[in-house]
């Protein structure tokens, strides 16, 4: 289903791209304005103290003059003071801004620093303003970049800028909340390779041992997606550090992934809390319609907050994914799939207490997890400063995904010193178990036993663990053996085999005589009359109350 949503997904995107209007793909903004409003929002940029650059291009008609390019900065008594406020006109908006900071600049020829020109375009003569401005304060900054014409007839206008911070490769087209995100990515990207390598080599030890189970095979399927999320990321923003534009879908895509490693990787979690695989052979009928309507619910939430953040997400006020509605909503989801994973913890729990040493570290090390984005989203939202908080925000989410695939890799690693290794069933009992033939509820739960780590033994060791596995041919009992062999054989009222003990002297041929020996010897003492009674030895124990020949 999670591969159906996200092609869905992607393919709205796409759509999304290709009949959008303006471009707004990046740090070089081109687009065209034409409305009735007499005042709008065009984009945004968190500029350096001493390196902000804007470099512009605007050409509209002459008859529609004259029009402004107003510079709002995140000060409470600018942006906050006029974004939003509709109680406010055209003229109180642009009251808040101060001249002497040249916070305005006038589209037309009696402004010199605008460096409009006119031009000639057919039958009708534009205004052509090309020109820049550089940005310094005491320290990085958002601003905010609006077109007016208070009290005219609307606002027509062909806009292209560039807006950069300094020259350098891993600067110059990033805004200033977002220096060192491809730093970031990339490193993590190297991490993640090597942990997904690391669960591959385990894989092999574990399925040469028979314990590659579905659960394991869920977690490397959630890393292998990371890395290709985190690829996608890492290219896309190369091609943005290179042109100021990247690429959108790229984007999109690596954010599809991220969602589906992590709602694979919750999957995981959920079905190790119920046992699966740890204590069961498989989930319950009603525990699996359960769980199907629970992840179907949360991926289409998840699929309809995604769209809500792609389509609605207002640059003018949200400045990252968790400042804003669809972040709340995430993070209530990663609350309510905490509540699931508590309680399928405890149930098995309760009927496998011999597996604490794997579900303790397990539920400590993960309700961390689960707790860390919503914590770490609070933070950002009342104690990080608006101007950093997407690139901490982002090298925080990354660490806390890291930590999660980190941790199962450890506690499922394939050596004998590992004691919270939570797998003691092979892959091939577990059909054994499950096509017997009194399989049903009671084939769902594996036999009580600690672990299977004391099998992985280094190759000069012999492994004795072998003898103790289950076999696969059926087990004959000794009621079967009797019955197939010979008459029916006689039972106490407690359906137990009757053994007597009988005298063999008066069955059994008499003893021939001694030889005679070639010289005199001492003779042995003569046996005795009665022979014991042997089918004491011979008979079978019983090791409790139901066991089989006791004696009569």
């Amino acid at each position: 289903m999670e591969v159906r949503v996200g092609e869905s997904l992607l393919c709205l995107a796409v759509l999304s791209s290709v009949f959008c209007v303006d471009s707004v793909l990046g740090k070089y903004v081109k687009g065209i304005v034409n409305t009735k409003e007499d005042w709008v929002f065009l984009t945004r940029f968190c500029f350096l103290t001493d390196f902000g650059r804007l470099d512009f291009r605007f050409r509209y008609p002459k008859s529609r003059c004259c029009q402004n390019i107003l510079l709002y900065f995140d000060d409470s008594s600018q942006w906050p003071a006029v974004y939003k406020r509709p109680e406010k006109n055209c003229y109180q908006k642009e009251a808040v801004l101060r001249p002497e900071n040249n916070q305005v600049i006038n589209l037309t020829t009696r402004y010199t620093w605008s460096g409009c020109v006119v031009e000639g375009d057919g039958n009708e003569e534009v205004l052509s303003c090309v020109g820049g401005r550089s940005f310094r304060s005491v320290r990085e900054r958002w601003w905010y970049i609006a077109l007016s014409k208070c009290g005219g007839d609307g606002l027509q206008l062909e806009y292209e800028m560039k807006l950069t911070n300094g020259q350098s490769f891993w600067t110059q087209h990033f805004s200033a909340d977002e220096f060192g995100i491809l730093e970031t990515d990339i490193t993590f990207l190297v991490i993640f390779s090597m942990v997904f390598l690391l669960s591959c080599y385990f894989a092999y030890n574990l399925k040469g041992r028979q314990l590659l189970h579905t659960t394991y095979k869920m977690f490397m399927t959630a890393a292998g997606v990371e890395v290709l999320s985190l690829l996608f990321h890492c290219v896309y923003w190369g091609l943005y550090a290179r042109d100021g534009v990247g690429s959108g879908s790229l984007k999109i895509l690596g954010k599809l992934l991220f969602s589906i490693s992590f709602l694979v990787f919750l999957l995981m979690l959920i079905l190790l809390g119920k046992g699966f695989t740890v204590t069961r052979a498989r989930i319950s009928h009603s525990g699996s319609v359960k769980l199907s309507i629970y992840m179907t619910v949360y991926t289409i939430t998840y699929v309809i907050l995604f769209i809500y953040e792609a389509e609605f997400f207002d640059p003018g006020e949200v400045l990252y994914a968790y400042d804003s509605p669809a972040g709340y909503g995430l993070m209530g989801l990663q609350l309510l799939a905490y509540v699931w994973f508590c309680y399928a913890v405890l149930v098995s729990l309760k009927h496998y207490p011999e597996k604490q040493p794997f579900y303790v570290p397990f539920f400590t090390t993960y309700t961390l997890w689960f707790f860390a984005v919503p914590v770490m989203a609070l933070i950002a939202n009342f104690g990080i400063p608006r101007w950093a908080r997407e690139k901490i925000v982002n090298g925080i989410q990354l660490g806390i995904h890291l930590y999660a695939h980190i941790v199962f890799l450890a506690i499922t690693r394939p050596s004998a010193a590992n004691k919270n290794f939570p797998y003691h069933v092979r892959t091939s009992q577990i059909g054994i178990l499950l096509s017997s033939p009194k399989g049903g509820e009671g084939a769902e739960s594996f036999p009580h036993h600690a672990y299977g780590n004391s099998s992985f033994l280094g190759d000069s060791q012999p492994n004795f663990t072998e003898l103790f596995s289950i076999q696969s041919d059926p087990v004959k009992t000794v009621e079967e053996t009797v019955a197939r062999k010979g008459p029916e054989v006689p039972r106490n009222s407690e359906q137990k085999i009757i053994t007597t003990a009988a005298d063999l002297t008066s069955i059994l041929p008499p003893p021939p005589p001694p030889p005679i020996p070639p010289r005199p010897v001492v003779r042995s003492p003569p046996l005795p009359p009665r022979l014991p009674s042997f089918t004491e030895y011979f008979s079978m124990q019983s090791g409790g109350g139901g066991g089989f020949g006791s004696k009569a």
